[in-house]
């Protein structure tokens, strides 16, 4: 998919943030365009906006745009959180995580009062997993035993993420990653979710349910918006 269907869907999600607002700043291609389009509007329109950054990637970025930056806090909600995802079903259920920032995402997500979620054609799927691997985080310390019990209790098949085939990926909490590949997708995200959640040395893993509010698609031409009804599960076109 081409940079301008990213580019589009990037820079609707920044144009949604008002003055005054906390926002959470993903990572990846698409979120880059929504920061570097925030730091535009900063400069521009004299935007007053501060950003809690789900990476060092993002963190950089938004140094770089000129985006004031704090971490999260109790006593501050975040308004508004811009994200991309790897997959996006018609319910607005997500795998994210192909960058690693899987964790700090999901802090910062759950930690934001509207989500607003920005992808590109090729990451809607009828059913989540199929074409890509859900990302979990482990502990390093016995990360080959909590693999084979991720394993047994998903019924999936984990890969170690590496770096060049041979060095375990590290993410930047010092966390090692599995990719879990379902041989026909994800047909229960909600169960896997508890399952992953209850096991002995996952940190956290890539399944993101019920953090989307608004599901934007870039294309070539503009954006195509969804938004999600997450009390009862039905989608509204916008």
């Amino acid at each position: 998919m081409s940079d301008l269907a990213k580019q589009h869907a990037g820079e609707y999600a920044a144009n949604l943030a008002e003055d005054g607002m906390l926002l959470g700043l993903g990572t990846g291609s698409t979120a880059a365009w929504a920061i570097t389009r925030l730091g535009e509007r900063m400069q521009k329109e004299e935007l007053n906006v501060t950003g809690v950054a789900t990476s060092r990637s993002s963190l950089e970025l938004a140094r770089q745009a000129g985006i004031p930056l704090e971490d999260p806090s109790p006593g501050r909600i975040v308004d508004l959180y811009i994200d991309g995802a790897d997959e996006a079903d018609d319910l607005g259920r997500l795998i994210k995580g192909g960058g690693g920032a899987l964790l700090r995402e999901k802090i910062v997500a759950i930690h934001s009062q509207r989500h607003i979620i920005v992808i590109d054609p090729s990451k809607k799927v009828r059913v989540l997993g199929r074409a890509f691997p859900l990302p979990v985080e482990v502990v390093p310390f016995g990360h080959m035993v909590t693999a084979r019990h991720i394993e047994g209790a998903t019924r999936s098949r984990a890969v170690l993420r590496t770096v060049g085939g041979e060095v375990p990926f590290m993410t930047d909490n010092g966390g090692y990653v599995y990719d879990l590949h379902f041989e026909s997708g994800i047909a229960d995200p909600e169960t896997v979710a508890a399952t992953l959640a209850s096991l002995v040395g996952v940190v956290e893993h890539g399944l993101f349910l019920g953090l989307c509010d608004v599901l934007v698609t870039g294309t070539e031409e503009g954006v195509q918006t969804k938004e999600i009804d997450k009390t009862t599960a039905k989608t509204r076109e916008a």
